[in-house]
């Protein structure tokens, strides 16, 4: 995959690294810290780990920098693939990290991510408790929210690919939080023309060649949908869209157009 990834947040590079194996030499992964010590430790493993992977040139570099100054780096439309864990959660204005993230993200692009989120709204005084912000706690948006920010922004139809519930273990954090749950969710959100704000049926139909390497036999896009080997299976016409206008399009054959609408998409 000669792609071109950016992390948000990169810390210590091990994203990063995980990335440039993944990607192969060919790509150019970035990672952006705002921690001057984090990027120096980052920075003294590139040449170790291009050893190791047997490339003959670097594909990975690091940018000491605030992510929400990302625009200043990286041109509009310019990256495939923009990662993050658990990072958006601590910064004060995640409208204008999705915005930006949105803006340089080429069109077929996405931006998959993990972070904690809340079953309700927060209220003020936690979010500002930073024993609770320092876990990961008082900055959690609820994750309705967070869905309506993403399309807000231009991520029509986000995705969710993994939830799970996060354990409080310590008594007076379970105390400050009182009833509120908290959720690690990994999403994804796709740049895409023509996605709509609801899964509608056009007699769309899916075929996984098995081609992954990662995923020879089955291939999981979210949480709503695995994709075995050989076996045709209906979709909606955003699913159609995510799997033929993005970098899986060479792994799925897609039966069926737009030119016929059968109303919601029923599973």
């Amino acid at each position: 995959m000669d792609a071109k990834t950016k992390v948000l947040n990169s810390g210590t590079g091990r994203d990063c690294y995980v990335m440039s194996k993944l990607a192969g030499p060919n790509a150019k992964i970035t990672g952006i810290d705002m921690t001057e010590g984090q990027i120096t430790v980052a920075e003294k493993y590139v040449e170790r780990q291009t050893r190791i992977f047997g490339y003959s040139r670097p594909n990975v570099n690091f940018i000491f920098e605030y992510i929400e100054s990302l625009s200043k780096h990286f041109t509009t439309e310019s990256l495939d693939l923009v990662t993050s864990n658990c990072v958006i959660n601590l910064t004060e204005d995640k409208e204008v990290i999705l915005r930006q993230v949105y803006n340089v993200l080429k069109f077929g692009g996405e931006m998959y991510f993990a972070d904690i989120y809340a079953d309700r709204r927060v209220p003020e005084a936690i979010t500002r408790d930073q024993v609770l912000r320092g876990e990961c706690l008082g900055g959690a948006l609820y994750y309705k929210d967070f869905e309506r920010m993403a399309r807000k922004v231009g991520f029509t139809d986000p995705r969710i690919v993994s939830k799970r519930t996060v354990q409080i273990c310590n008594n007076e954090i379970e105390r400050l939080v009182g009833n509120i749950r908290f959720c690690s969710i990994t999403y994804r959100l796709w740049k895409l023309a023509g996605l709509e704000d609801a899964c509608e049926d056009y007699g769309h139909i899916a075929i996984y060649k098995g081609q992954i390497q990662q995923a020879p036999f089955k291939f999981k896009l979210d949480d709503g949908h695995l994709f075995q080997k050989n076996k045709p299976e209906r979709i909606c016409g955003n699913t159609a869209l995510m799997l033929s206008k993005t970098r899986f399009r060479e792994h799925f054959d897609i039966l069926g157009d737009f030119n016929e609408h059968f109303g919601m998409f029923e599973n």
